[in-house]
């Protein structure tokens, strides 16, 4: 558990739906180290493993949950005092897992009696667009906002941490490849630390009558390209392999025509969504608002890169990185 938390959230009953994942883990130890009783929802409760020993017995509970099934949403959800709704997908039928279905859940928390609901949303939401993620993602809000008006919205960046998929993947490429190509090499990206995020969600369950009803945007305190990521996830590793910074008609091909195959290297919908940027529009409110002061990724990335370095944390960071 982490320490020197105030134990804001003492005694809830807090349901993270579609906890299992990276960013309900962290999450997970965040709100128990307020207090918080824990039940974690998923299709796979199985998978929380990584979360049942963060809190004392009798502190974490997980059920079997398939939101496309009321049923099932409906028994979970039983006295609960919060919701965190952590449901996410690039694919299948997204309106009804992060889109205009995502009202019946939180209409299902109000009918539980919550007396907060979290919805976590994405950079980029945008009702006009033409990426299916996109879109869900804000009629998503919209229907969590009719059904439980009080509820509040958190656009989060990508995000980072030690145990990620997506650090960790460019530090395995750059320490196993000699040529990387790059996708997007100008796209702006503002990632943030994933226990930020878990500690802005935190907050907002502990002030629910100052956040609810509102939506921010949860950033980094940084912008940088993808370019310009690579190139520091390589120095942190030790590694000088060649950079091959593709034209945006190079990777937009590629996403065309092989986007569709089984363990593509991006999709058309990804190609757009990373050409379009990750950061935010400040039309709304940021982490700060939330009470958080975001941590840059130049403070943990050295650190986390050792075990992609040639002999591991005996190894020597290279002195230069081929551009």
């Amino acid at each position: 558990m982490a320490q020197g938390k105030t134990r804001d959230l003492d005694g809830m009953l807090v349901a993270l739906v579609g906890g299992t994942g990276f960013f309900g883990a962290h999450l997970a130890q965040e709100v128990l180290a307020r207090g918080a009783r824990l039940r974690v929802c998923s299709r796979h409760p199985e998978r929380a493993f990584r979360v049942k020993p963060l809190g004392i017995l009798g502190q974490v509970q997980t059920v079997a949950v398939d939101v496309l099934k009321p049923h099932t949403v409906a028994v979970a959800l039983s006295g609960v005092d919060a919701v965190v709704n952590l449901v996410g997908a690039f694919s299948g039928d997204l309106n009804a897992l992060q889109g205009s279905g995502v009202g019946r859940l939180a209409q299902a928390a109000k009918d539980a009696g919550a007396k907060a609901f979290v919805h976590i949303s994405a950079l980029g939401a945008d009702a006009a667009s033409d990426v299916p993620y996109a879109r869900t993602k804000a009629e998503g809000e919209a229907a969590v906002l009719a059904a439980f008006p009080n509820a509040t919205i958190l656009r989060p960046s990508i995000l980072f941490g030690e145990d990620d998929k997506f650090l960790n993947m460019f530090g395995n490429l750059v320490s196993t490849l000699p040529i990387v190509p790059v996708f997007g090499p100008q796209a702006k990206l503002q990632p943030v630390f994933v226990d930020d995020a878990a500690e802005a969600v935190g907050n907002a369950l502990a002030n629910g009558e100052v956040h609810g009803g509102k939506a921010y945007e949860v950033a980094g305190p940084e912008v940088i390209t993808m370019g310009e990521l690579n190139r520091r996830i390589a120095k942190a590793a030790g590694r000088s392999p060649m950079f091959a910074d593709l034209p945006d008609a190079v990777s937009g091909a590629i996403a065309s025509l092989t986007g569709w195959l089984p363990g593509a290297p991006i999709t058309t919908d990804q190609w757009k969504l990373l050409v379009a940027g990750n950061v935010a529009s400040g039309a709304l409110p940021g982490i700060e608002a939330l009470g958080v002061s975001p941590r840059p990724l130049g403070l943990f990335l050295d650190r986390w890169m050792t075990r992609y370095r040639k002999f591991g944390r005996f190894g020597v960071k290279a002195k230069a990185v081929h551009t």
